[in-house]
């Protein structure tokens, strides 16, 4: 599955085809000669120059994230997101973008058993490792999405995209005609119960038509679902829930070790729209 969705992959520096070199290291190269070598746990890094000006999750924040995850609390999600991107795919000649990829776990559930090929993208070298460890035939990349995505055009069949920023018009320039794009944001109301508790910020209104314009143009909606996941937390879960998003970036030690000390549970409600496009 590697070689094939290596095929689809493009040089961050000149464009050219990748292909993928197994000796006397995997490294990814083009025949211009630029190459990019994996990294010990399966990754490649194909940024280049001052990489990215975003902060990527650290390593803490990773590990907070495969906890929770882990743990199964959103588990229904990743089977809704799974079954939306599995509706449009084709078999093992299918490839699948990840644009977000995380610690890999949605991009897991939407794939294993079927043999399709995938692209994970994220610009978290400390997620990557526990994504290439998790799905190690993906071709894991650290990325900025906010650049010319290093595919080529036309030559994916579903991206997916959870809780991550979303490049609309790179979406659709390597989607194939008639491809997919599967959104996931959370709704207004998300977490409410523990938002002010953890320092959370709240979804503002608008946010599903602010997500309606920014496709326009590019693609068309098909479809969206809403589904809420009734949660009860105790204290090391809810610090694991704060660290885990962007919140994570500006959340306190004292903060985070309050939250983990909570002696009890307290109940909420996980509230998330999956949104399908097709490209126009």
């Amino acid at each position: 599955m590697l070689p094939d969705a290596v095929a689809a992959l493009r040089c961050p520096v000149c464009r050219g085809a990748l292909r993928l070199l197994e000796k006397p290291q995997r490294t990814l190269t083009c025949p211009s000669g630029h190459h990019f070598d994996a990294a010990r746990q399966g990754y490649f890094n194909l940024l280049t120059g001052k990489g990215t000006v975003f902060e990527a999750d650290s390593a803490a924040m990773v590990a907070a994230r495969q906890r929770f995850l882990d743990a199964g609390h959103y588990d229904d999600l990743a089977g809704a997101v799974a079954e939306s991107v599995r509706a449009v795919l084709h078999g093992p000649e299918s490839l699948v973008l990840d644009a977000g990829t995380g610690t890999g776990h949605y991009l897991h559930q939407a794939i294993q058993g079927s043999g399709t090929s995938a692209v994970g993208l994220d610009i978290s070298k400390f997620a990557l490792r526990r994504a290439a460890r998790l799905n190690p035939e993906v071709a894991n990349l650290v990325w900025d999405i906010w650049r010319p995505l290093p595919l080529a055009n036309d030559t994916v069949d579903a991206v997916m995209v959870v809780f991550a920023p979303r490049n609309p018009a790179e979406f659709a320039r390597v989607l194939r005609p008639g491809g997919t794009l599967v959104v996931v944001t959370p709704r207004p109301g998300h977490l409410a119960g523990i938002a002010e508790r953890t320092g959370m910020l709240g979804i503002e209104e608008g946010k599903a038509e602010r997500l309606a314009e920014s496709m326009r143009g590019h693609f068309t909606s098909t479809s969206s679902v809403d589904l809420d996941i009734a949660l009860t937390l105790r204290g090391p879960e809810m610090a694991d829930l704060a660290y885990m998003g962007p919140a994570g970036h500006h959340l306190k030690d004292g903060k985070l070790a309050e939250l983990a000390a909570f002696d009890g549970s307290v109940s909420t409600t996980a509230m998330f729209r999956i949104s399908v496009f097709t490209v126009s």
